[in-house]
């Protein structure tokens, strides 16, 4: 069976730049204003890594700690993204 892939400009990671966004890695969960992309990593700005959720739909974390700086998330950790309501 052939597949055809097409790439759509502005969509994935990219399109979140500025914006809150989270980041669902194997370990962790990390959140913050994603302020770079490139091949190898995603840069957040006001970075928290989240140790508790709580219920998803809250609108909040029930524990989430903010990381001291900038903080860099490779690419390939990344399991799922988006932006939490």
């Amino acid at each position: 069976m052939k597949v055809v892939v097409t790439e759509v400009e502005g969509e994935g990671l990219e399109s979140f730049l500025g914006k809150s966004i989270t980041l669902f890695c194997g370990v962790y969960i990390y959140t913050g204003k994603l302020v770079g992309v490139n091949d190898s990593c995603v840069k957040l700005s006001e970075a928290k890594i989240v140790y508790e959720t709580g219920p998803l739909n809250s609108g909040g974390w029930k524990d989430a700690q903010p990381l001291p700086n900038d903080w860099y998330v490779t690419r390939q950790s990344i399991e799922s993204f988006g932006q939490m309501k």
